[in-house]
């Protein structure tokens, strides 16, 4: 039986009541400050000033705790708008506001379908907007949208992390190696990337995101229109 399926134990008078919500709360306050490293059934008992058995009753393994952790961030990401373009991309400006607040978060989605019940919640508001886009394709595509917002998280985090680290900010990282890229350029060898360095607008994150994030819907839409790969003409008119 899996954990959101698992009751919790009776409830019973103590020094310091426990539930399955508290060990998160506690779990998550303490990622939020010293990363997932700093998260350990030992850790969040001694948080909340318990022993570590009694947890024990409320999830048996570490993963148990990861796995709510990151089903309750996501009751945080709340898809809205109309239509299939609107939601998509409210779901992936809010995934990236919540990595934003929780920047662990950056490490554990991907990867197998997140099933607790805020994640599944999360993904039935998403296939709900993609009503009258063939069946077919409607996976590929959200699956497309969640890809773009994790590399493009996990990016960022990276940057916030190289930081900390480094003790240089992005401007002085470039400052540092603007003579390296100058010398670099001299030799003829990298004319393109040098034509971007030196004449392209340089965005911020935000822009670079929604920039990223209009080309990749634009693309959906395009593709709709004309039948993605299956074949089968599309039944929603592009926005």
């Amino acid at each position: 039986m899996v954990v959101w399926e698992r009751p919790e134990p009776p409830e019973r008078p103590t020094p310091a009541p426990l539930s399955r919500e508290r060990i998160v709360r506690a779990a998550i306050r303490l990622a939020d400050a010293d990363g997932l490293d700093a998260v350990s059934l030992r850790k969040v008992a001694a948080a909340l000033e318990v022993g570590p058995m009694r947890l024990y009753g409320y999830l048996a393994t570490k993963e148990e705790l990861l796995d709510l952790m990151l089903d309750a961030v996501y009751a945080e990401i709340r898809p809205a708008g109309d239509g299939w373009r609107e939601v998509l991309r409210s779901v992936a400006e809010a995934t990236r506001k919540a990595v934003h607040r929780h920047e662990w978060l950056a490490d554990l989605i991907g990867g197998r379908p997140q099933l607790g019940p805020h994640a599944m919640a999360r993904g039935e508001a998403v296939l709900a907007a993609m009503d009258g886009v063939d069946v077919d394709v409607v996976m590929p595509i959200v699956s497309a949208v969640d890809a773009y917002v994790i590399g493009a998280v996990r990016r960022e985090m990276a940057e916030r992390r190289a930081e900390r680290s480094t003790g240089m900010d992005q401007r002085q990282w470039q400052a540092a190696y603007g003579p390296y890229l100058m010398r670099a350029f001299a030799t003829g060898r990298y004319p393109a990337l040098e034509t971007v360095v030196r004449d392209a607008v340089h965005l911020d994150a935000d822009q670079t995101f929604q920039t990223g994030l209009g080309f990749l819907l634009d693309g959906i839409a395009v593709g709709l229109g004309a039948g993605i790969d299956t074949g089968v003409p599309s039944r929603l008119t592009p926005p």
